[in-house]
C-alpha cells in the first residue's frame, strides 16, 4: 500500500512534467531555441531544460522568467483565481449575527 506522501509526490511530479511540456511546446510554437529562451530569461540552458522536464528543484522564479519571455506570465494570475472549493468552505464557516453591528 502506498503512503499518502508518495501519492502526493507522484501527483506533483505529473503536474510539473505536464507544466514543463506545455512550456516546451509554447517555446517550439514560437520557433525559439532553448538557448534563445534561456538567454532572454537570464537562466542557464540546463535550467531551462530542467523546467521543460518538470524537475521539482527549479525555483519558481525561473519558471516565471521563462513565462515572461514566452509572453505567458498572465497565465499565472489564473491560478486559484476561481477557487470554488475555498469559497464554499469560507461560506460554510460564516456566522450570521442576529443584529446589525453598531455604527
Amino acid at each position: 500500500m502506498r503512503s499518502n506522501k508518495s501519492q502526493i509526490l507522484q501527483s506533483i511530479a505529473k503536474i510539473l512534467a505536464e507544466f514543463g511540456e506545455n512550456i516546451r511546446l509554447a517555446r517550439l510554437r514560437r520557433k525559439l531555441s532553448a538557448e534563445q529562451v534561456a538567454e532572454r530569461a537570464n537562466i542557464s540552458r540546463p535550467t531551462l531544460l530542467s523546467i521543460e522536464k518538470g524537475v521539482p528543484g527549479v525555483a519558481i522564479g525561473s519558471y516565471v522568467q521563462v513565462l515572461f519571455v514566452l509572453n505567458l506570465e498572465k497565465d499565472l494570475l489564473k491560478v486559484a483565481a476561481d477557487d470554488m472549493l475555498g469559497r464554499k468552505l469560507q461560506d460554510a464557516a460564516l456566522t450570521v449575527k442576529e443584529r446589525a453591528p453598531k455604527k
